[in-house]
């Protein structure tokens, strides 16, 4: 049982609550807890120039700062305390959350930080659409939803990764060991894919109908290997929602952000009913932005 005291002009106020929430309103009176620290899960990314020759930006004059990063996809318990309710087809507390859209992920993280005294990276503006949210050449308009959002330089809290963040991360950052895969260069230590996310392990060509015999799913996070870094499925289980738009990669520039515009959000990681390829690092998906399936999920990072 923890107790917490409120001070009033004229009395004191008592709290008794087995777990404190971030906030506490009481008899019209606002408690919030100090903002915490870093959470122990997370990693503290040395930044610095990209080491693996496998990455797109090796050799490219590209560099990234420090930044923080969670060992793990977030997960579905993570996901109720904060959003309430749960989106994802593979039902399972430690198992990562999915189904989510690039919008999802960005109002999670806001929410996150609100909750923890943290302040709010992103600014979202759903009544203005997005004059860079562009139609897809093939497609046409595909996201129908184009919230405007931009970030707020300085801001302490909760945040997607950029693309070059988290390939650096993936890629081991300064202690790589020049893995193909986030932690390996044999798939199946550090990747859950379509050949070994169900009961068996499935043989021959790339199968719809034998994944779903298989009885293929998101596994529970950190069951593999972890990279260099000591992070957890970079490669595999779900993909990974990233901030950028889509587009050509840039040269020597520090802390590139992407595109300018576009029609489609980056994701990286390959999940857990892709083939092998795609959970390599150099790997670049991307999917409009209202998109998702239940192989789609993110992480979490943080400015250092």
């Amino acid at each position: 049982m923890k107790t917490a005291c409120l001070r009033t002009p004229t009395r004191r106020v008592f709290i008794f609550s087995a777990a404190l929430p971030a906030v506490t309103v009481f008899a019209g009176f606002r408690f919030r807890p100090p903002a915490q620290a870093v959470p122990a899960q997370f990693v503290l990314v040395q930044g610095g120039v990209f080491k693996n020759i496998h990455s797109n930006y090796y050799g490219k004059g590209v560099t990234v700062s420090s930044f923080y990063i969670d060992k793990y996809d977030v997960t579905q318990k993570e996901w109720d305390a904060v959003m309430g309710k749960d989106p994802s087809a593979f039902k399972g507390a430690n198992q990562p959350v999915e189904n989510v859209t690039w919008y999802d992920a960005i109002e999670y993280c806001n929410r996150r930080s609100l909750q923890e005294g943290l302040q709010p990276y992103y600014t979202i503006d759903k009544k203005h659409r997005d004059p860079n949210n562009k139609p897809d050449p093939r497609y046409g308009d595909l996201d129908k939803v184009k919230w405007t959002v931009t970030i707020n330089p300085g801001a302490n809290g909760y945040r997607l990764p950029t693309e070059a963040e988290w390939e650096y991360a993936a890629s081991g950052g300064q202690r790589s060991r020049n893995y193909s895969y986030s932690g390996s260069d044999l798939v199946n230590e550090v990747a859950w894919y379509w050949r070994n996310s169900g009961a068996t392990f499935l043989m021959g060509f790339w199968s719809w109908p034998a994944v779903v015999q298989n009885q293929d799913q998101t596994q529970p996070v950190g069951g593999k290997k972890p990279n260099e870094l000591g992070l957890y499925d970079m490669s595999g289980n779900v993909r990974q929602w990233c901030w950028d738009w889509y587009g050509p990669l840039p040269t020597h520039v520090k802390d590139p952000r992407g595109a300018t515009s576009g029609s489609t959000r980056v994701w990286r990681g390959g999940g857990w009913m892709g083939a092998a390829f795609a959970t390599k690092i150099s790997f670049r998906g991307h999917l409009a932005a209202n998109g998702t399936g239940p192989d789609q999920g993110f992480r979490v990072c943080r400015s250092h």
